[in-house]
């Protein structure tokens, strides 16, 4: 079933509405400290939101990276339960992506946890490449304490713009 709504950039004043529910949208788990204010304030032109009938339903927190101008990465990506698997969580990536190759970057990098099974398959279904690790689980390459201790993370890239472009002619 197709719902509409409407993937906006984000603003400060949406981070107070975000984070109060963020935490449900992950089953109770205690995820609030992953999203700072400082992405919704400062990182505004990379921060997204989807909305529909005045309520917010999705978000993606990113940034463009400060070392290498051709990358671009998402930090945070949510999608309230009762909008999810309606396409909100492409939409957000696809707003990303298309701001990313505008702005003249040629990839998108993310990560998740290597137990969170459908964010896994989530990316890899918008695309997304699993970079190598030193370690696996489950055939998924994986980082150790990628984050910090215990705080393992599988690592994902997607190409876009022109880089796309030359895999997908490298590839016939």
């Amino acid at each position: 079933m197709a719902i509409a709504f409407v993937v906006r950039g984000g603003t400060a004043d949406d981070y107070d509405r975000v984070i109060v529910g963020v935490d449900a949208w992950w089953g109770g788990r205690s995820v609030a400290t992953m999203l700072p204010r400082l992405f919704f304030q400062h990182f505004g032109p990379w921060t997204f939101v989807a909305e529909k009938d005045a309520n917010i339903i999705g978000f993606l927190a990113g940034f463009r990276s400060q070392t290498d101008e051709r990358q671009a990465y998402c930090h945070f990506v949510g999608v309230s339960p009762e909008a999810r698997g309606l396409g909100v969580g492409a939409a957000l990536y696809d707003r990303l992506c298309a701001d990313a190759a505008a702005a003249g970057c040629t990839q998108v990098f993310s990560v998740t946890s290597p137990s969170n099974t459908s964010s896994i398959a989530f990316h890899r279904g918008l695309g997304f490449d699993l970079l190598a690790g030193p370690a696996t689980a489950n055939d998924i390459p994986y980082v150790p304490n990628y984050d910090g201790p215990g705080e393992d993370r599988v690592r994902f890239v997607k190409r876009i713009g022109e880089a796309a472009v030359s895999q997908v002619i490298s590839n016939d």
